[in-house]
């Protein structure tokens, strides 16, 4: 029974069950456990038929064993390799020597030669096999370790986290009639139009003109109160400043499960759902706005996985994948603003829609008009200068052909926030956050469709965290009280670590 010590070579299967279940283990959160099940499945099902196929070649378990878990290791370890040579920035010229252009080869030499010593090897090998067999299982068994840990230890953020919320009975929702539908769009890393023209030198006006004649308050030099979406977000839709978290966590944490909870099951969320709401989320295929367990409708566009995307980036399937991972990622985008349009036809209202729209955001797969961006993937997320300005434009022509929709086929006038979550980074943002990078980092669009003469409400300086105590207490008759508008810098290795900049912000 004890196989780990026996010449059985059982390794290749655990080798290649192992990447599926660490990375389900550190995405614990972000991913329904059914997303694992078909990798993983494929991963030993296609291990079995290539240890097959060399032991009819060898006609050695032990040997077949050994090649297997060699091609595994290669097979597994090529995305990383990749992803450590992208991050030492080879460049040649202006274009960037892409490391799979020698890793392939360097991987191929590797196979033939761990198959060479193999094949040659003599005697049983059972020494090789069993030292293989008993890491592979206590790698596997750390991984399985961490996710029992962790589920162990799962519970919801306590309450005493969430500061700041008025816990007031909610009022009387809107006057007589029907209630507006709300649709609170977030166009990640659309950055504002002064940080536009100072930054990147271009003009925006023609685009929030548009949006000023179609009735929306579009608010002046506008900043996000976070500089990551998972802080952004979770910030807004729970309407409390996550500053409690540095203490609770501690500055050094990363790990982002309280953030993304709060987003999946947001304060707003449950105040709308109370009221009536219907809420539509739409998924995005990344982190914790890849699905909704909470939505009453969660409309999936694309084929997208992030899940599935990361684990096939790892691998030497990575070349095809950033093919159709692009091509996947732009039917997403524009699936998503063809369904925001139809959201008020196909759903029983009222309706809470939240759609987070992965662009302007890299990675860059839209020209100005729509047209497929077909660069190296690699320039096309780096490459800000070029790249960025264009899918702007391009997202400006969707919202301008979505908001013609929503306002002219509307039974009553709806609620639209358009919102970015940060702004870019044209400006490197490595070393000691400058002035301009902080302004370029967290300058934002903000704007505000609101009906029946609620633009009153607003005011120049709101910031995304007031958003809903704004619109909630005008539209609702609830009791929230604005909060001081702040915004505050972190980078993604340290989140919790912030920099208050909001009087660096107040003085440009």
């Amino acid at each position: 029974m004890n196989l780990l010590k026996r010449s059985l070579p059982i390794h290749p299967f655990l080798l290649a069950a192992y990447p599926i279940i660490f990375l389900y283990a550190q995405n614990i959160d972000l991913t329904p456990l059914g997303e694992v099940v078909a990798p993983l499945i494929i991963a030993l099902c296609t291990t079995l038929l290539l240890y097959l196929a060399l032991y009819a070649v060898v006609r050695n378990a032990a040997k077949a064993g050994l090649l297997v878990s060699a091609c595994a290791l290669l097979f597994f370890s090529y995305g990383h390799v990749v992803d450590g040579l992208q991050a030492l920035g080879l460049d040649m010229g202006d274009s960037i020597i892409q490391p799979s252009v020698f890793v392939l080869p360097i991987w191929g030499l590797l196979l033939a030669v761990a198959a060479f010593f193999i094949i040659r090897a003599r005697g049983e090998l059972r020494t090789p096999t069993s030292l293989l067999n008993a890491m592979a299982a206590v790698l596997l068994l750390l991984a399985v370790g961490s996710i029992v840990s962790h589920e162990m230890g799962r519970r919801a953020p306590q309450e005493g986290t969430r500061e700041g919320i008025t816990e007031s009975e909610p009022g009387e929702a809107a006057a007589a009639g029907q209630l507006p539908d709300i649709y609170y769009i977030i166009l990640d890393a659309y950055t504002s139009k002064e940080v536009l023209q100072e930054v990147w030198e271009y003009d925006n006006s023609a685009f929030v003109d548009y949006l000023t004649d179609k009735g929306f308050y579009v608010i002046p030099n506008a900043h996000s109160n976070y500089a990551l979406t998972f802080l952004s977000l979770a910030s807004s839709l729970n309407m409390e400043y996550l500053n409690h978290l540095s203490e609770t966590l501690g500055p050094g944490e990363s790990d982002p499960t309280i953030p993304n909870q709060m987003i999946q099951d947001s304060e707003v969320m449950r105040f709308l759902k109370a009221q009536g709401y219907k809420f539509v989320h739409f998924q995005t295929g990344w982190g914790p706005t890849a699905h909704n367990p909470n939505a009453d409708r969660d409309i999936k566009c694309g084929n997208v996985n992030e899940f599935i995307e990361v684990l096939v980036r790892t691998t030497m399937l990575r070349p095809l994948a950033d093919r159709f991972i692009s091509y996947d990622r732009r039917e997403v985008v524009l699936c998503t603003f063809e369904t925001l349009a139809e959201v008020q036809h196909t759903v029983e209202g009222p309706r809470f829609v939240f759609a987070h729209v992965l662009v302007p955001h890299p990675p860059f797969l839209f020209g100005p008009n729509g047209e497929a961006i077909n660069t190296d993937p690699a320039l096309r997320t780096k490459d800000w200068s070029k790249y960025y300005l264009g899918q702007l434009e391009f997202v400006n022509m969707k919202v301008q052909e979505l908001l013609e929709r929503l306002l002219s086929e509307a039974e009553t006038p709806p609620l639209i926030i358009l919102q970015a979550d940060h702004g870019s980074k044209l400006i490197h943002m490595s070393g000691e956050p400058s002035p301009m990078m902080l302004r370029e980092r967290l300058g934002i669009l903000n704007a505000y469709h609101l009906p029946d003469g609620g633009e009153r409400f607003l005011y120049d300086a709101i910031t995304p965290v007031n958003t809903f105590r704004v619109l909630l207490t005008a539209y609702f008759g609830a009791s929230y009280e604005p909060l001081e508008d702040r915004s505050y810098f972190s980078r993604l290795k340290q989140p919790y670590d912030l920099l208050d900049a909001t009087d660096t912000l107040a003085r440009q």
